[in-house]
């Protein structure tokens, strides 16, 4: 049977915010019984839009993530909420407006934050997919018809195939150690789930500090090389998908022009800043105190 799916693109989200307003339009004010009662005008938003900046100038990178309910196939919710939240055949979850009137306990059910508390309602309310669309005929709930950038990707189809796309395009669920199994996917979570380590390469060439481009970079932990680069016409150089687990990596740089090493503790993504290459070898160069 075809159950419904979204697919966030991280790395396309520019926080235009407008996934947010398109919610609170349709919703703000206007009940849609079986579905929802209105939303309060002032209150939380069901639709978030998380914060990520890493590394430090002039090396920075900023990741939006839009989060929201996630329609979990073994909701926490349903658990806590007994009948006053269903899960509908085509994978969508509901609470029911009049059932959980009173039941703020039912805020605090879900382990991802998305439900919020509808004060002038009294009730719990989450994005329900725009339910109430998509059984009048819409191909996609109102997040996605707005979204200017492409972020969001609603798909109706089997959980086989859904399956399938995901392990062909990488997509990942939001804690999945919480066994709820999400319908809401994301592509390129490692932005917010990673870090980097960069840094840019230079040398004194007669006189003058000059870029190094096509340096050879090395990155390794315990002795062993994660990977290899080379440094780019500006002298920089950059290592993705690490994890911030408070681990030492160590980075070598050799060129024509000299050497240098580095160790960083990463915890979170690190820009190692200028690295001035010496005329000593690697071995016996070292760039400057751990970071």
């Amino acid at each position: 049977m075809s159950k419904w799916n979204l697919i966030i693109n991280v790395g396309r989200c520019e926080n235009c915010y407008n996934c947010v307003i398109a919610n609170r339009d349709e919703h703000v004010g206007n009940d849609f019984p079986g579905y929802a009662a209105p939303a309060a005008a002032v209150g939380e938003s069901p639709i978030r839009i998380l914060r990520r900046t890493q590394g430090s100038a002039p090396m920075v990178e900023t990741t939006y993530l839009p989060v929201m309910c996630n329609h979990c196939d073994d909701a926490p919710c349903i658990r806590r909420a007994g009948d006053a939240i269903r899960k509908r055949d085509d994978g969508i979850v509901i609470i029911d407006p009049v059932k959980s009137r009173g039941r703020k306990d039912i805020v605090r059910s879900c382990p991802y934050g998305a439900i919020v508390w509808n004060e002038e309602q009294q009730v719990p309310e989450t994005w329900f997919f725009d339910a109430h669309l998509l059984d009048q005929g819409w191909d996609r709930p109102r997040c996605q018809q707005s979204c200017p950038t492409d972020v969001f990707e609603a798909l109706k189809v089997d959980d086989a195939a859904m399956k399938k796309k995901a392990e062909t395009d990488g997509l990942q669920v939001l804690k999945p150690n919480l066994g709820a199994n999400p319908r809401v996917w994301y592509r390129g979570l490692e932005r917010w789930e990673t870090c980097f380590v960069g840094g840019s390469v230079s040398a004194d060439v007669g006189g003058t500090v000059e870029c190094v481009e096509a340096a050879d970079v090395t990155l390794s932990q315990d002795g062993t090389v994660l990977a290899r680069t080379v440094t780019d016409g500006f002298g920089d150089f950059r290592f993705n998908k690490l994890a911030g687990d408070g681990g030492t990596y160590r980075i070598d740089i050799t060129h024509a022009l000299g050497g240098i090493w580095r160790d960083c503790v990463l915890s979170e993504s690190v820009y190692l800043g200028e690295l001035r290459l010496t005329g000593n070898s690697p071995a016996d160069s070292r760039g400057g105190a751990d970071a």
